[in-house]
């Protein structure tokens, strides 16, 4: 689990790669990779999302992980341990997904939104919290003074522009989608989390 959080905590930014094709993926993944990204998260809704971590772990450089998010049941957590993703993310609180999980020894990030979900999910490990738009950073901020040594990833309708407001409110790295498939968005993004360290 350490492993993808320093990860994380370093690259700032999770991307979350939501796509019609696993080649689309596949591509999307490479340029991340390309960028300097060391873990990407493909989503169980990208059409025959086992080819596209297959060929993004390929793709990937050593020491870059590939997993699979939108995780919902042990079913499905399963069948991505056996596709070879390195790390599951369920968007809501998913006891057999966690199950399936620590039975393969892979890192799970748990979906969570109330302060009680959190907290429960927090006392294994890192958090995805999820719709995390709905609350704003300003949420995230009070998560935070109830959980200080929480690792929080929020993900969920963040624009790139709103990611340095988010590592202000605490978390742990950023989730953002569709943003960072955006023409400059690798440039724009170093840009903006240059301007963030240097403001911190």
């Amino acid at each position: 689990m350490s492993g993808v959080i320093e990860l994380l905590r370093r690259q700032r930014v999770l991307p979350v790669l939501r796509l019609p094709s696993p080649a689309a993926a596949t591509t999307a993944a490479t340029a991340m990779f390309a960028n300097g990204m060391r873990v990407v998260e493909v989503t169980a809704t990208t059409p025959d999302w086992a080819t596209a971590v297959r060929d993004a772990r390929r793709e990937a450089p050593d020491g870059a992980l590939v997993g699979l998010g939108t995780v919902t049941s042990g079913a499905l957590a399963a069948q991505a341990v056996e596709a070879g993703a390195q790390f599951l993310v369920s968007p809501w609180p998913a006891a057999d997904v966690r199950a399936v999980a620590d039975s393969a020894g892979l890192p799970f990030l748990q979906g969570a939104f109330t302060p009680g979900e959190v907290a429960a999910a927090a006392a294994h490990g890192p958090v995805k919290v999820f719709p995390a738009h709905v609350g704003g950073p300003s949420f995230l901020v009070s998560l935070r003074q109830l959980l200080p040594g929480a690792d929080l990833v929020p993900t969920g309708g963040i624009a790139l522009e709103a990611v340095p407001d988010w590592l202000r409110a605490g978390a742990c790295a950023v989730g953002v989608g569709s943003d960072l498939l955006r023409p400059g968005a690798a440039d724009r993004l170093r840009s903006l989390l240059r301007a963030f360290e240097e403001t911190s």
